[in-house]
């Protein structure tokens, strides 16, 4: 199951500023960066101005996921597509548990090709790297 349109990173621009300005986590299959929401700078003065500026950072766009998969980890298309197949399920079930406005990137490592997991054990890796970046609803 794909990630909603709403939900996928898609630029090389933005791919660029995660990898540049993101916080980074490791586990052993794969690496998250990720880039904070931009929010509004307080207005000063003003009430009435104050108003539509905090409904504008109520505005923050939802969180947007991509998947990078070299052929360092495997030269067959076939074995890349599956592993990101399983990642964007995984991720999937975790999209109602993320903050808004979040910008992620999970690269995949060599060793996810190598070793024979499931979708479960991608779930479970990919939640625990969510929590130590704090992006999960509640960090958890």
């Amino acid at each position: 199951m794909a990630l909603p349109k709403a939900n996928r990173l898609k630029s090389r621009k933005d791919f660029q500023a995660v990898f540049r300005e993101g916080i980074r986590r490791q586990s052993s299959h794969f690496t998250l960066r990720a880039l904070r929401p931009r929010y509004y700078p307080e207005p000063s003065g003003d009430t009435a101005t104050t108003t539509t500026l905090a409904t504008e950072v109520k505005k923050v766009v939802s969180t947007q996921i991509g998947i990078s998969i070299s052929t360092k980890v495997s030269k067959k298309a076939v074995v890349r597509n599956r592993i990101k197949r399983q990642m964007a399920a995984a991720l999937h079930q975790l999209l109602p548990k993320l903050s808004p406005g979040w910008r992620l990137v999970f690269v995949v490592k060599p060793t996810a090709a190598e070793s024979k997991c499931g979708s479960q054990q991608f779930l479970q890796e990919l939640e625990q790297l969510l929590a130590q970046a704090e992006v999960l609803n509640g960090h958890s």
